[in-house]
């Protein structure tokens, strides 16, 4: 895993910019992506300056250093991620060109698929999670690239007629070109869903290059032409899968699963570097463990956190599965104390504002694992890709006896309900039903805070898939379309944000086998009811995980990766928070209207309501805000 990042500087603009100095800034503010090497590359004529920090995991010496040059001299690249396929590519490529490799990494590969094949052939043939920026000498071309799913982060924008891009905004920042102007629209998302969704970003003008896509930007003769072209897509995948379901038995398409899953682990265990797996004990790491144990001959090294507040502790679980399947187990049980001394640093994880607050033992999890490891395995994606989440149960049965009551009078409810001695999870349902539509009823479901426009000041809500309710096919169902858009949008700007920020500030590699566009492929063949079987989600990873750990060992209520949150800031971050939304400030800085934010927090503090959740994404804005001054 790397950072990269880099600049382009408009030929007609006056300034004169010291690239050597910003360029070591830019390499500065990702050493934690990539501590083991760095370097750059520029353009004098075209001034095109391509930065990278590497965290070698493949091929560990000199020879897989960034940027790297193709073999014909055409080609300079600075890549992030791995291309677990890479070795199979170079025997194709190899078919095809006379090429003496210089190296064993991945890198190279990638230089030869795109000198032999070009752009698109190269993506679509990759097996892999990436971020790419190459630069074509010949026909002055900067192409960037990002993953099908979006393991992997790329920024990108144009700054005062510089282009800026890279891994994390921190880099696009120390560019001095770099206009720092809040998006207040995307301020509005991040209060809804507390992360900001693709293809936005907390500042104006600078973007979340879309998962599945590449941008060519042409340099040619001052042109600045940009295309953005989709080589593979979720949707697609999704309309295809519902097109040609699976024909087979349930036991067919269980076994053609775990055949896809097994290829896709073995993918991922290749590295030069100690690789190891997160494990909960739930459903999906336990999966994801147990295969990779079933294809090593030693030991997988596994890591686990517990809490002391056995409310919120699975560490238990974990620790009797990796018993069960013989692995290096370690844990370590952490307390109120060492969870709240994270908190400071976030802002500085995450490169703009990020309020789920799994971060928090994401990060300790991270710390823990890298003292033993560089790469770990995760079974994130099992609940959007097999039918996991609760709402995909309950969702559509509230919306069945919901679209009964006529809108108007759904609407005067939710108007007034906070006002009635009802139970809070009753006042969230019957706030949602303000929703005219299903998809919209699912949203404000998600949703922390349903009307965030007004909440920000001189905002207005960008659209997002949750809000588009002519996106889904015909031949799919409610169902269908909430797994659909949770993949799309939740998993990844919120659990892949996570989990990269938190991995990465401790020079982790994170890899995410259920991810693997395979799985997805196949994933979507599979008819609802096989995902979802009588009330009980993911049923064929159940399947598969049964033939390695007893269902006794698994089959508990699911307490996730969450902490105390109210508590917390009733108790040791009441001080905290309350500096960070007092009136007055809110007043001067003029984001938020502060009669509201105020009239939620003295509820919370009242214990009239658990507003956790609503205050966290304004308390991380707030926390981040004060970072950036």
């Amino acid at each position: 895993m790397c950072g990269i990042a880099g600049f382009f500087i408009s030929p007609d603009i006056n300034a004169t910019y010291d690239v050597s100095t910003i360029s070591s800034d830019m390499l500065k503010s990702l050493r934690r992506r990539g501590p083991n090497d760095s370097g750059t590359y520029y353009d004098e004529k075209y001034k095109v300056a391509l930065c990278h920090t590497r965290l070698a995991i493949v091929d560990l010496t000199d020879a897989g250093h960034q940027p790297m040059q193709s073999y014909n001299g055409r080609y300079v690249i600075v890549f992030n991620g791995e291309i677990y396929n890479h070795l199979e590519l170079r025997g194709l490529v190899q078919e095809d060109t006379d090429i003496v490799w210089q190296s064993h990494s991945d890198t190279e590969t990638l230089l030869a698929c795109f000198s032999t094949w070009g752009i698109e052939k190269t993506l679509k043939s990759c097996v892999g999670m990436f971020a790419i920026a190459l630069w074509d000498k010949e026909k002055k071309i900067l192409t960037l690239a990002r993953d099908r799913v979006g393991e992997k982060p790329l920024y990108w924008g144009w700054q005062n007629d510089v282009l800026l891009f890279g891994s994390e905004l921190k880099a696009l920042k120390k560019h001095p070109a770099f206009n720092a102007e809040i998006n207040r629209d995307a301020l509005c998302l991040l209060l809804r869903h507390n992360y900001i969704p693709a293809p936005h970003s907390i500042y104006k003008d600078i973007h979340k290059l879309p998962p599945g896509h590449y941008l060519n930007i042409d340099f040619l003769d001052g042109a600045k032409k940009e295309a953005l072209h989709e080589y593979w897509s979720y949707q697609t995948a999704v309309q295809k899968g519902l097109a040609d379901p699976f024909s087979g038995t349930p036991d067919m398409a269980v076994q053609h699963l775990e055949s896809l899953i097994t290829q896709s682990i073995n993918g991922q265990l290749i590295s030069d570097v100690p690789l190891g797996a997160f494990l909960s004990g739930g459903i999906d790491s336990s999966l994801i463990v147990s295969i990779m144990q079933s294809l090593s001959s030693t030991p997988v090294k596994t890591f686990s956190i517990g809490f002391n507040d056995k409310q919120y502790d699975e560490a238990l679980f974990a620790l009797e599965v990796a018993k069960h399947l013989g692995t290096e187990h370690t844990e370590m049980y952490v307390n109120d104390s060492d969870i709240l001394d994270v908190i400071p640093l976030l802002p500085k994880i995450y490169c703009e504002p990020f309020a789920d607050s799994s971060q928090l033992p994401t990060f300790l999890v991270s710390k823990m694992a890298r003292q033993h490891v560089t790469v770990a395995l995760s079974g994130d994606a099992g609940d959007e890709l097999f039918g996991g989440y609760t709402p995909y149960k309950f969702t559509p049965k509230y919306w069945k006896y919901a679209r009964n009551i006529p809108l108007p009078v759904r609407k005067l409810a939710s108007n007034y309900i906070y006002h009635l001695p009802v139970n809070p999870k009753v006042a969230k349902l019957i706030e949602c039903m303000e929703a005219s539509s299903p998809q919209l009823f699912y949203r404000n479901i998600i949703s922390h805070w349903i009307h965030p426009e007004g909440l920000v000041k001189s905002s207005s809500e960008p659209s997002t898939l949750f809000s588009e309710s002519l996106t889904f096919p015909e031949n799919g169902n409610f169902v269908d379309w909430m797994m659909s858009v949770d993949a799309q949008v939740y998993m990844t700007d919120d659990i892949l944000v996570k989990v990269d920020r938190a991995a990465m500030y401790n020079s982790l590699e994170t890899r995410v086998p259920l991810l693997d566009h395979r799985v997805i492929e196949f994933a979507w063949q599979l008819p609802t009811t096989l995902k979802i079987n009588n009330g009980v989600g993911k049923w064929p990873l159940r399947e598969i995980l049964y033939k390695r750990v007893p269902k006794s060992m698994i089959e508990r209520p699911k307490k996730g990766f969450s902490v105390p949150l109210a508590a917390w800031l009733r108790g040791p971050l009441r001080d905290w928070a309350e500096d960070l939304i007092c009136y007055q400030r809110l007043e001067d800085e003029g984001f938020f209207n502060s009669s509201i934010v105020r009239r939620c927090w003295d509820a919370h503090l009242r214990c009239e309501a658990d507003h956790s959740r609503k205050l966290w994404s304004i308390l991380m804005f707030q926390a981040w805000l004060d970072n950036q001054k």
